[in-house]
């Protein structure tokens, strides 16, 4: 009998959210981690959720980056979330369940 995987897709990004509200960056950065995490918990079925995120600069201004990881069913509709908060980019969508049954083969 082969082994299931309950949440398929390992879904990794990073999320850059610039301080337009001239708050404190590192206060935006802590915040980001709480409503982030308490969204996924509540929206989303899934485990091993990973929220971290810094404060930090660049050409643009002041800004927190979070990344995250999170393993479920419904990658694209945490990508869809994240995108309503800020850029995403260095987004891995990876199918572990292909993976677990390539190493298998």
């Amino acid at each position: 009998m082969a082994d299931t995987i309950e949440f398929r897709y390992d879904t990794q990004l990073l999320l850059d959210k610039y301080n337009t509200e001239g708050v404190d960056v590192d206060d935006l950065a802590d915040d980001l981690v709480d409503e982030v995490r308490d969204h996924i918990l509540e929206a989303f079925k899934g485990d091993c959720l990973v929220v971290a995120a810094d404060s930090g600069e660049d050409e643009f201004g002041e800004k927190a980056t979070l990344k995250l990881h999170f393993h479920t069913n419904e990658p694209w509709d945490v990508l869809k979330y994240c995108r309503s908060l800020g850029e995403i980019y260095d987004i891995v969508v990876e199918d572990m369940d292909r993976q677990s049954r390539d190493l298998k083969g």
